[in-house]
């Protein structure tokens, strides 16, 4: 794949980001280096299977060229991490998407289940019983079923959905690992971390 853009688009660019172009030098003007640079590369131009001339388009366009040019198949290709996390230790800062699940009921006071986390059946088991859990969890895989596809058409390639309780043990844990199941059958690629796990 080649792409390129004429003369004048190319002084704007450049212009417009007020970078140095690699060519040029205090004998060599910007637009002498833009038409060096063509002619050191029309080689390459030639071998190229896919040629696409970016004068006119904005980014948006030529992602979208470029997927629909390149695309494999019609599967997903943004890749999905739920991940959990602790209030008590910060938000997670990496995250496109936070909920906060501080308000459901907390495994965390039944001692039996204390020094348990999200994955252990007997935490799960307490989790599925409880009808506000299971309210969040609809509600959230609502919100994402409703959005993700405007942030997938939108060209994000990665999206990051953190879910936190107060100490990222049990709670966010169950739920980062409900939704990752939910979503794994619609995405090409769905991850899970646990913060304070790892």
């Amino acid at each position: 794949m080649f792409l390129d853009a004429n003369s004048q688009t190319l002084l704007r660019r450049f212009s417009e980001s007020r970078r140095k172009h690699p060519l040029s030098d205090k004998e060599v003007g910007l637009r002498e280096a833009i038409d060096r640079e063509s002619e050191l590369l029309e080689p390459l131009s030639l071998l190229a299977n896919l040629n696409i001339d970016t004068s006119e388009m904005s980014l948006h366009q030529l992602r979208d060229i470029i997927k629909a040019r390149l695309a494999t198949d019609g599967a997903s290709s943004m890749t999905l991490q739920f991940q959990s996390f602790g209030f008590k230790n910060g938000i997670a800062t990496d995250a496109d998407l936070v909920f906060d699940a501080r308000c459901l009921p907390n495994p965390y006071w039944d001692s039996s289940l204390r020094s348990l986390t999200g994955l252990s059946p007997e935490v799960a088991h307490f989790l599925d019983s409880q009808e506000e859990v299971q309210k969040m969890l609809s509600d959230i895989q609502g919100f994402l079923e409703s959005w993700l596809p405007s942030f997938e058409s939108n060209n994000r390639s990665y999206m990051t959905v953190a879910i936190g309780c107060t100490g990222g043990q049990h709670r966010s844990v169950y739920l980062s690992e409900k939704l990752g199941e939910i979503f794994t059958p619609r995405f090409e690629s769905v991850q899970i971390r646990h913060r304070e796990l790892d």
